[in-house]
């Protein structure tokens, strides 16, 4: 199928040709002053896609989005998709693209998956332009008496290198500055990433921009962005960057991209600046967050709905028959064999995060995401089970039939939708609750760990936090995807663990408390055989 102009997709959401800024005939941005016009309409319902814990067998969380959203438009529903944006390291690591697969995908996917709009390098540069300014600061003179030793801002890149996570920086000469350690971060893992998807306009932005803590004085008091005086020149380099973008499927149906965080390290949602315009846009809004249900729909549901006053109508829980029997001990290279042990052994993790989104009051639709290896025992087996635990149950062939093979499950979602049966309520009660009470809440429900230990350093962190009044901010826990657990290694649902969180970061402008667990980094690095290598042959 033939892409259309991107004029003629934004019609498609009424959005008028003065909002939309072309860059090249398939992708625009959408002129965030379009708000103004819309913002007294009511809001359309909003659909989270989420999945089980991911395995290398597959899931297609994106993939299933897309496949939605086109059921959706097939039975003439005014649906439109809110994606987050690829992120150059997994592209080019170990994940790959962003843009869904097969019959459902969203184009133009190398330009999604590259360069896109901008907006990543736009983040970039602006990351390192503060990290630049309080450099400058300390060599010229060090007028806010900042502690090299306590600079907590890190530089930042859009792709993976463990050879940056911890570095030093003005070797040499004294004109290159203050020696001290520094490190990086993925731009998608960075603070600056948090607050261009927490914040609920282009205002309240700048506000977080400045509320940002950057490092520490000698005597222990926070410095902030806007003590460097350059919030006005980074809302110039994110200038564009705050707008939404929009593309199409190979359907030709509306999408907006905008946005990335990672949800093992960040929050994982796309934008609530791109969430709330699709509200008075259509009638249905399908958006998904990253990596399982544990990590993306719960940030989703605690952080990113409380953030932006939303109030999610279903849930959509994608699962697969190869990843439920790797969950149920079967190994990857045999994944294609029939085994219904291994399967169900396998569901009780479908069954987990099924019962923790009803912990949010929310009902769930289930996504079976079909491979053409499925055996038909092996379906009948997983849909039978959903049924008799009174789950609406969905086989979905959007992969080689498009928008076709999405129709059972756009019916099932306008069913629930219709029910309405959701009652939306956060986890935890962010005022009301201490840090570790909210951390243990979630390790506990969530993860259903037995017990979490913190070690010196996170208690330290923690004491400081409280003392700097951020009693009342958000869990954004930064885990393994792999597993409920803080191990990758412990498939399906482990129990009699304990999470260990080893540090506590800050975000003051995301209004987030961070626990690091496990083995987690902030970087990644490279596989053997990274991606980027296997283009060569393309």
């Amino acid at each position: 199928m033939a892409l259309e102009n991107i004029y003629n997709i934004a019609k498609k959401l009424s959005i008028d040709e003065k909002y939309v800024e072309p860059y090249g005939k398939y992708k625009a941005k959408i002129d965030y002053a379009l708000w103004d016009e819309i913002k007294s309409r009511d809001n359309g319902k909003l659909v989270l896609v989420t999945a089980i814990t991911p395995t290398k067998a597959g899931e297609g969380k994106t993939t299933m989005s897309i496949a939605l959203l086109e059921g959706l438009r097939k039975k003439n529903i005014n649906a439109v998709a809110c994606l987050r944006e690829p992120s150059l390291g997994p592209v080019f690591g170990v994940k790959g693209g962003a843009t869904g697969g097969g019959r459902v995908s969203i184009e133009p996917k190398e330009d999604i998956n590259l360069h896109f709009t901008g907006d990543m390098h736009a983040l970039t540069s602006s990351i390192n332009l503060i990290s630049a300014v309080i450099d400058n600061v300390i060599y010229q003179g060090n007028e806010l008496n900042i502690d090299p030793s306590k600079v907590v801002w890190k530089r930042a890149l859009d792709m993976n290198d463990r050879t940056l996570r911890e570095i030093t920086i003005a070797q040499g000469s004294k004109v290159n500055g203050v020696e001290r350690k520094d490190g990086f971060v993925i731009t998608v893992a960075s603070e600056m990433m948090a607050i261009m998807c927490l914040a609920t306009s282009k205002e309240d932005f700048k506000m977080r921009l400045g509320e940002i803590i950057v490092a520490y004085t000698f005597d222990n008091k926070p410095v902030y962005v806007k003590d460097l005086k350059i919030t006005n020149a980074i809302m110039k380099l994110m200038k564009d960057a705050l707008n939404p973008n929009i593309v199409q499927t190979l359907e030709n149906n509306p999408v907006l991209v905008h946005g990335g965080p990672f949800a093992n390290i960040a929050h994982g949602c796309n934008s609530i600046l791109e969430t709330k315009l699709a509200l008075k846009l259509a009638d249905v809004v399908v958006t998904e967050a990253g990596f399982g249900a544990d990590l993306g729909a719960e940030k989703f549901l605690d952080i990113k709905c409380q953030e932006g006053g939303l109030k999610p109508n279903l849930v959509v829980m994608v699962a697969t028959i190869r990843a439920l029997k790797m969950h149920g001990g079967q190994d990857l290279e045999r994944i294609e064999e029939l085994n219904l042990n291994a399967l169900n052994i396998g569901i009780s993790n479908l069954k987990q995060h099924l019962e923790n989104i009803k912990k949010f009051g929310m009902d769930v639709v289930v996504a079976i995401n079909h491979f053409e290896t499925d055996n038909e025992e092996e379906i009948e087996t997983l849909r039978k089970w959903c049924i008799e635990n009174e789950y609406r149950v969905s086989f979905v062939d959007g992969f080689t039939k498009g928008g076709e093979g999405c129709i059972e499950l756009a019916d099932m979602v306008i069913g629930a939708l219709n029910d309405d049966k959701s009652s939306y309520h956060p986890l935890y009660s962010r005022k009301e609750m201490t840090i570790k009470e909210k951390i243990e809440k979630i390790c506990k429900e969530i993860y259903r760990a037995d017990k979490v230990t913190y070690s010196l350093k996170a208690e330290e962190d923690i004491k400081k936090y409280v003392e700097l009044g951020c009693e009342d901010y958000y869990i954004c826990m930064a885990k393994t995807p792999q597993s409920f657990s803080d191990d990758p290694k412990l498939l399906n649902t482990p129990r009699g663990f304990t999470i260990n969180i080893r540090e506590v970061n800050l975000s003051n402008g995301a209004k987030f408390i961070i626990p690091l667990t496990g083995s987690i980094l902030t970087l990644p690095g490279l596989p053997k055989v990274p991606a980027a290598v296997k283009m060569e042959d393309e």
